[in-house]
């Protein structure tokens, strides 16, 4: 199974869900989404693998997400979400692990752990 981790390197977290994912002896495909932003269509099938609450993609401590002149993610609707990743792909939460058809948010590194098997 192909694994591809969206990833961010100066980002600790993304770095030491790469590192958990070297150590199960996984090399995945590297996207470095900030390089080669996603488009809205990535990011519409990024929330429905991802599963749950759209909001759970979107950064809101960043600056851009202040930009939005909105006060929390639960203001934002799922196609908001989708025009602000695509417009400042620093938003996007990170890393984010796709495996086949399911992917997760490594937000601790160990979330990822289950797309393995």
């Amino acid at each position: 199974m192909a694994i591809t981790i969206w990833h961010n390197p100066r980002c600790s977290k993304s770095r030491e869900t790469l590192a958990l994912l070297k150590d199960k002896g996984v090399e995945p495909t590297i996207r470095e989404y900030l390089k080669q932003p996603p488009s809205k269509a990535e990011i519409e099938k990024l929330l429905d693998m991802v599963g749950g609450e759209p909001g759970a993609l979107i950064r809101d401590g960043e600056a851009e997400f202040k930009t939005l002149k909105k006060k929390k993610k639960a203001d934002l609707s799922r196609a908001d979400i989708v025009k602000a990743i695509a417009a400042h792909p620093v938003l996007l939460q990170r890393p984010i692990v796709v495996a086949g058809k399911r992917a997760a948010i490594g937000r601790p590194p160990d979330a990822v752990l289950p797309l393995l098997k």
